[in-house]
């Protein structure tokens, strides 16, 4: 139920302030590597076909990780023997779909989902020797394989599977129930590591849940060190505990949360004062704590959702709920999924649990947000959140590795077909280091604000000012940002308006100041009939004024224009992204534009050459004797080959009319981008879209990520020497 909006004021101290606040001294969570799983691929194979590590696991000595790719039919192994310098070691065909996995030792036990359809469910359980790649043995299901989950039991070693026998979203209103219902299968491990198919037992699940009774669909099981198993039945908004004989111990529902200060509507906004009455848990991802408490990730799948996750002990009591405040961290990071708000919000959806030098963590992933929340749960009752780990796309799985101090995620978004990132495996380290993500954060202003998409960025009185772009259409805003915290801090957003409203139809790409406490806001404009424009804008974020661009230069844009300004006295310089139709090849223009004569000129601008993608500029900046600008190419992670400060001598620079020939200017080499951009360990992204550089000659770049909207949601921000 979702209520009316009303104005909220959401003043929260920020735990991930405090806590990175602590000291360098303290130990962190940082990545240290990624692998792009298409590396998994033989030589010759097709590298351009969809890949999506899923679940992931880690061979006894913590040397192998072993990753379910559903979508290649197939289980990856990567050696990580080094783990700052991971490599392939291939996959293993599966002849099926597989969709979870767990390892004891050097056995991986693989559900494999073989079924023909909704309505005839059926997998198998396969052991696999991780070391020669070998499928050992096989034990038929009767019905789809959704979780596995191993454990050297005080009984004797076992499997413990989840047969969801999931519903068909297209039938019945997609609701439950719709048959054959889930069941929970538990087959032991012989002395050899292999799966014993004649001791297999299905544990009876239905009849409890209060939802569709006859149609459980358990999605998840851990099991703890007394051999018991705990079972989430997502659809049903159910939790079982099952003994090592498969009889149900314990049972109840996964209750409901009242959710406040949430956004719930997809309107390219990001306001946080609605609610949701008792919306429905639902939770998919659980993990055992100790032998009498659990966690689980609250993503929600019919009618739920809960944007949260919650500790339960196995009598059915609730020790510990998150409320929306992990969301609200995942908001300060720039990480929520704004077209999400209508859904489920960040999703939280998968989750790990391990001890690492005595501490114990829950780590709980973001599906929609793409980050990892890594928890201290040494009090259960108030569980610390200590940071915040950027994930690469939609992570789904997750494996700690405390004997060596490592986290591994597998993140199954890819989108290579659309020119994106590849799916990748992302390995973090315990470190006696600060914390190098996140890079800039909202957190600890005096009220909660969501960013993203950051596009244009300018100095002025020691601090910064940031715009995002058409991403937030409904809320175009000004964010003021204090270079000197780390990580930087968002202090405040200045809404932009037009008669008091938020000015619709901006796409602000490039800010500048005007001397007088307002500013100069570039907008591109596109072939949808949105105008390249210039604004003067207001201290109190009012549009004073509009200045469209001379027609004859307008009637040569194309889909691609304006991105970014800057202020020199009373003149201003435009960078325009990519040629126009009046452009030679590989040249664009920057404009120059008199505010006091409102005369127009330009300059060409050549470009580099790029074998793949385009390449174009993105930001432009005044200081000294040069106007720097940066140029990038539309490629991301090993592909992306230009990412580039240049600068152009201010000295001699002057445009000519427009509508003839016009001088090309020559640049020079000022940084290239690529080796910072790979510094953090995970893909190279493509977007750098902001530069400012103040009086004393410091200079900070910022990187867009697309309002987390297909994008691993990760900003950097992050500042550089000019000589």
């Amino acid at each position: 139920m979702i209520l009316k909006r009303r104005p909220i004021l959401l003043a929260l101290a920020a735990v991930l302030a405090a806590t990175q606040a602590a000291g360098a001294a303290d130990k962190h969570f940082n990545r240290i590597a990624s692998f792009a799983v298409p590396d998994n691929m033989a030589e010759g194979e097709d590298r351009t076909r969809e890949t999506a590590p899923e679940i992931i696991a880690a061979s006894g000595d913590g040397m192998t990780l072993v990753y379910t790719d559903s979508p290649l039919g197939a289980i990856g192994r990567i050696d990580i023997s080094d783990p700052a310098n991971p490599q392939p070691l291939g996959n293993i065909v599966m002849d099926g779909e597989p969709t979870a996995v767990s390892v004891l030792g050097n056995m991986a036990y693989v559900g494999v989902n073989t079924s023909v359809s909704y309505s005839e469910p059926s997998g198998e359980l396969r052991t696999v020797d991780l070391a020669s790649g070998e499928i050992l043995a096989s034990c038929p299901l009767d019905g789809q394989p959704d979780s596995v989950a191993s454990a050297a039991a005080p009984d004797g070693h076992f499997v413990a599977v989840a047969i969801e026998n999931e519903r068909d979203e297209e039938a019945g209103d997609g609701r439950v129930p719709q048959m054959p219902g889930g069941s929970v299968a538990l087959v032991e491990i012989n002395a050899a590591g292999l799966v014993n198919c004649d001791s297999l037992l299905y544990a009876d699940v239905t009849g409890l849940a209060e939802i569709a009774p006859e149609d459980p669909e358990p999605e998840f099981v851990d099991i703890n060190t007394l051999g018991e198993t705990v079972v989430t039945v997502q659809e049903n908004n159910h939790l079982v505990v099952l003994d090592y004989a498969g009889k149900v111990v314990a049972d109840f529902s996964a209750g409901t949360v009242d959710l406040d200060g949430i956004d719930a509507s997809d309107d390219g906004a990001l306001i946080f004062n609605e609610q949701q009455a008792e919306r429905l848990r639902e939770p998919d991802a659980l993990q055992w704590i100790d032998n009498d408490h659990f966690a689980i990730a609250n993503e929600g799948d019919m009618d739920g959702g809960a944007r949260g996750w919650t500790i339960f002990n196995k009598r059915g009591e609730v020790v510990y709920e998150s409320g929306t405040s992990f969301e609200r961290a995942v908001i300060e990071a720039g990480h929520y999924p704004d077209k999400r708000s209508d859904a489920k919000g960040s999703e939280p959806e998968g989750m790990e649990f391990a001890v690492f030098e005595g501490t114990p963590y829950v780590f709980l992933l973001s599906e929609r947000g793409s980050l990892v929340g890594v928890y201290d749960v040494s009090n259960l009752a108030e569980p610390q959140l200590t940071q915040l780990l950027p994930s690469g796309l939609s992570p789904e799985g997750a494996v700690a590795i405390p004997s060596r101090g490592l986290l591994a995620t597998a993140n199954e978004g890819d989108l290579g077909k659309d020119g994106g990132p590849r799916a990748h495996v992302m390995i973090y380290q315990y470190q006696a280091a600060p914390a190098v993500y996140p890079t800039l954060t909202s957190a600890g202003a005096d009220e909660l604000i969501g960013w993203g998409a950051l596009s244009g960025l300018v100095a002025a009185d020691d601090m910064l000012y940031a715009v995002s772009d058409s991403f937030y259409s409904a809320q175009p805003r000004i964010f003021t940002i204090d270079p000197s915290a780390s990580p930087a801090r968002i202090t405040a957003a200045l809404d932009v308006t037009r008669n008091g409203e938020p000015a619709l139809g901006l796409d602000m790409e490039g800010i500048t100041t005007d001397g007088e406490g307002g500013f100069w806001v570039a907008s591109e404009g596109n072939d949808k009939g949105l105008a390249n424009t210039l604004y003067h804008v207001g201290s109190d974020g009012e549009i004073i004024q509009g200045i469209a661009l001379p027609e004859a230069l307008a009637q040569q844009a194309l889909k691609w224009g304006l991105e970014g300004v800057t202020r020199i006295d009373n003149q201003l310089w435009l960078a325009v992204q990519r040629p126009w139709q009046d452009d030679p090849e590989g040249m664009a223009k920057l404009l120059r534009f008199d505010i006091d004569s409102g005369e127009w000129g330009a300059v060409h601008y050549p470009l580099d050459n790029v074998e793949q993608g385009w390449i174009g500029l993105s930001e432009i900046t005044a200081h000294g004797a040069w106007l720097y600008l940066i140029e990038r190419d539309n490629q991301i992670g090993a592909e992306a080959k230009v990412k580039q400060v240049t600068r152009v001598a201010l000295d001699g620079l002057e445009p000519a009319p427009l509508g003839g020939e016009l001088p090309v200017v020559e640049k020079q080499l000022v940084r290239d981008l690529i080796p910072d951009l790979a510094s953090y360990n995970g893909f190279v992204v493509d977007k750098i879209e902001g530069m400012a550089i103040n009086d004393n000659g410091n200079a900070w770049l910022v990187s867009d990520n697309d309002g987390v909207d297909d994008s691993s949601g990760e900003t950097y921000f992050w500042s550089i020497p000019l000589e």
